[in-house]
């Protein structure tokens, strides 16, 4: 483990933080600040909701992993366009029976979608589907694993369309039948281990992944949707199972204590559907936080180290920050200021010193914009001075990465193009990661991804059964 000097100062700038060092008691009751946005971010919003709208089929609503690159689809972008398409409606972008008729298709694709254990042919096996799939076919893509957590987010979003679409009209009423019906159709206990555990996938002929959704990570979202199925749901005691691991996963102390995962999409994409403010499971009431006030405190010690950037990489500073899985300019080493520096393609990338670490110089603005509703307060400085950092903001908002220590223009690059000046900058926009952006702005802007999955009966009961009591819960 790596030990890395971060001045304590950065991560109390914030009055909630500041409150607590002082002394003061946290209540439980964290609430998102009603922040007024910049105006330039209805354009950010509008953009990166277009990367859904422009580029879901219309034949089967899957949607691509990537683009411009020639992509296959990502189950985990079909959930996040499901949300999308209903701010586009309330944001006056579409109208209502435009995001209903395509949410329908999407519906009606996963609900008739091949399922078995054959190796090819198939979208998914057991109610769960393939990490990615065939944009056109709709069938398993190469040796993709059965994916437990992108399922868990592809359902998340059907679940969101579920609750959203409450009209009595025939489309809106099917529209509720399949995202019942999908989502109920997951056999949980199948992939569970013999310690109560969620494995992270399966391959045909080969089994179970051996490493389990355990620690604390995104996994989370997992156990609470699983437990809340009105189908095969996970069994008593998964939640415990799941918090039990939780020791060692702690960093700081005092104000800045917090469960601790290096790559911000961890405290990001759960929060994004479900409303942990002011509600508690075992392990937050002996801790004295809720899991939102978690992720704001990780979000500043994301920040605080880029600030320290033991590393000394170029670029980083008070509002250039985030680290978390995204691209990168490829698996390369190269000298850096006196030193061997090794670069990496796609990997999830977090300050070191905590759990799946990695800092490659590499920044997303995803990371930064995805826990807006975390901390506005130093996310909106990050996202207009990434919006002035050179050839980063496009045609669908932000491209997914960059790095400005990295100014090499003679080695073969995995992805984007370098400027001699500005460094490397990623051409691609990634589906997961223009979701966590568009779905931090609606919960920002007026809670409009919290408060329609309050009214999910899935997602009440997987927190109920999971232990969560008090705020919205009551």
């Amino acid at each position: 483990m790596t030990t890395v000097a971060i001045n304590r100062r950065d991560l109390l700038a914030t009055s909630g933080l500041a409150a607590a060092a002082a002394g003061l008691p946290y209540t439980g009751n964290a609430t998102a600040p009603r922040v007024l946005l910049p105006h330039w971010f209805d354009d950010l919003e509008h953009r990166t909701f277009r990367f859904f709208w422009d580029l879901a089929s219309r034949s089967n609503g899957l949607v691509p992993d990537r683009w411009p690159t020639p992509s296959f689809a990502s189950i985990a972008a079909v959930g996040f366009a499901l949300t999308a398409y209903p701010i586009g409606v309330e944001r006056g972008w579409i109208s209502r029976e435009e995001a209903r008729d395509l949410t329908l298709t999407t519906l009606r694709f996963f609900d008739t979608a091949p399922q078995g254990d054959a190796p090819a042919g198939m979208a998914g096996h057991k109610g769960f589907f393939y990490h990615f799939l065939d944009m056109t076919t709709g069938a398993r893509f190469r040796d993709t694993e059965l994916s437990s957590v992108d399922t868990t987010l592809l359902f998340l979003g059907i679940l969101f369309a579920g609750s959203w679409y409450d009209r009595p009209d025939p489309v809106e009423a099917e529209i509720r039948r399949l995202a019942e019906r999908i989502t109920d159709r997951a056999d949980w206990p199948w992939f569970t281990n013999t310690r109560g555990s969620v494995s992270m996938g399966w391959h045909p002929g080969q089994g179970f992944i051996a490493r389990p959704w355990e620690g604390y990570n995104e996994g989370m979202m997992v156990y609470i949707v699983g437990l809340g199925s009105r189908g095969t749901a996970l069994a008593d005691g998964a939640w415990d199972a799941w918090t039990s691991t939780y020791p060692g996963f702690w960093r700081g102390e005092g104000a800045t204590r917090h469960l601790a995962f290096a790559p911000l999409f961890g405290h990001q994409y759960s929060q994004m559907w479900i409303d942990f403010r002011g509600i508690r499971d075992a392990a937050m009431r002996r801790a004295g936080l809720d899991y939102f006030e978690n992720s704001r405190r990780a979000t500043y010690a994301n920040r605080a180290y880029c600030i320290a950037n033991p590393m000394r990489w170029d670029g980083y500073s008070r509002d250039i920050w985030g680290l978390t899985a995204c691209d990168g300019p490829g698996d390369l080493t190269l000298p850096f200021k006196g030193r061997t520096a090794t670069f990496f393609g796609y990997s999830a990338r977090g300050p070191l010193g905590q759990p799946d670490e990695r800092d490659d110089g590499t920044l997303a603005p995803t990371a930064a914009l995805g826990s807006l509703a975390f901390a506005p307060e130093i996310v909106v400085p990050a996202a207009e001075a990434m919006k002035r950092w050179p050839r980063l903001y496009g045609q669908y908002g932000f491209l997914d990465s960059f790095n400005p220590s990295f100014r090499a223009t003679q080695v073969k690059l995995a992805a984007g193009s370098v400027d001699p000046r500005s460094g490397w900058v990623d051409h691609d926009y990634l589906g997961i990661d223009q979701g966590a952006i568009a779905g931090a702005i609606a919960n920002t802007r007026d809670e409009g991804i919290w408060r329609v999955m309050r009214r999910s009966p899935t997602i009440r009961r997987g927190l109920q059964r999971a232990g969560f009591t008090g705020g919205w819960l009551g």
